[in-house]
């Protein structure tokens, strides 16, 4: 009989590449997936793995195992969901991964109506770059994510993984209200203006360079960072100019000026989860939690106005 735990290890690394990065991400040694990996191996009767330099490659064998374990986990995944639908008490831990300006303007809310309707739900969360964690949610790392797709710009799609929007927020270009910019109305205008936006790979970065071409010119991006609130101050302060997406004032006005953009661009904000464990209460409870939150702000963000 193979063992489940073994079969998930040969997925992982079918998934992450090497054996540290498995052993990094299960909290063990290399030396103990890869022993762990041989008694795969002889319980399965077949040669699973081949040294390829420095690199271990699955063979043809380990690939189908690999699929077969992508169908096992499912299972015992809407078994585990089943098991806890069936229950009077809502319980467990839920593994949230969201993005900065969600994180901001959805989680206290969220949390808070959890708290006080489901309080022996326990929610984690991480704040992860979308795109990575739609992948990390699709392989497991996570049980919930909160994303974000801007306008013809698709993210990325992975099997099993549903989709509920949440919200969809207006993106403006955000400049200092005082000093020689303040008098921007106009994307064009900022062409020989320094940038501040999201460092190169960020869904965000491509869009907003995609703006601006559009436009007819090339950003100076003189100021990079993930970091959202940092991008505001550096506008406030007079240093730089940026496009902003409205979640971020939900909470408090913005202390930049906004200015609106041709065709009045919108960015959508959602959740995924997979399939196999989308009827999982303590999911449900969460999901809800932040559909509610969302509701609220979009009735307070006006399609025309900065929140």
């Amino acid at each position: 009989m193979l063992d489940v735990r073994r079969l998930r290890l040969l997925r992982e690394l079918a998934l992450r590449g090497t054996l540290a990065e498995v052993a990094e991400a299960l909290s063990f040694s290399p030396s103990s997936v890869s022993q762990q990996l041989s008694v795969l191996e002889k319980e399965a009767g077949v040669e699973l793995l081949r040294k390829v330099g420095r690199r271990v490659q699955l063979t043809p064998q380990a690939e189908i195992l690999v699929a077969r374990t992508a169908e096992l986990l499912d299972v015992l995944e809407r078994a585990e969901a089943d098991l806890a639908a069936s229950l009077s008490t809502v319980t467990g831990t839920v593994r949230v991964a969201v993005f900065q300006s969600a994180a901001l303007a959805l989680l206290p809310g969220a949390l808070s109506g959890m708290r006080l309707r489901y309080p022996e739900v326990r929610v984690e969360m991480a704040q992860t770059e979308p795109e990575r964690a739609l992948y990390e949610t699709w392989i497991r790392e996570f049980d919930l994510v909160v994303a974000e797709q801007y306008p013809g710009h698709a993210a990325a799609h992975h099997p099993d993984l549903d989709r509920r929007e949440l919200v969809a927020d207006a993106i403006r270009l955000a400049v200092p209200p005082e000093g020689p910019w303040s008098g921007i109305t106009a994307l064009e205008q900022a062409r020989e203006l320094p940038w501040v936006m999201e460092p190169r790979g960020a869904a965000s970065r491509h869009w907003d360079e995609q703006l601006c071409r559009r436009a007819g010119f090339e950003p100076d991006v003189r100021y990079e960072t993930a970091d959202l609130q940092a991008q505001t101050r550096l506008v406030a302060s007079g240093h730089a100019v940026a496009l902003m997406p409205d979640l971020m004032w939900t909470a408090a006005p913005s202390p930049c000026r906004l200015i609106a953009l041709p065709g009045g661009p919108r960015r959508t904000v959602f959740t995924s989860v997979r399939g196999s464990s989308a009827r999982r209460p303590a999911i449900l409870a969460v999901r809800q939690a932040l559909e509610e939150v969302a509701a609220e702000l979009s009735a307070r963000m006006e399609p025309g106005a900065p929140a």
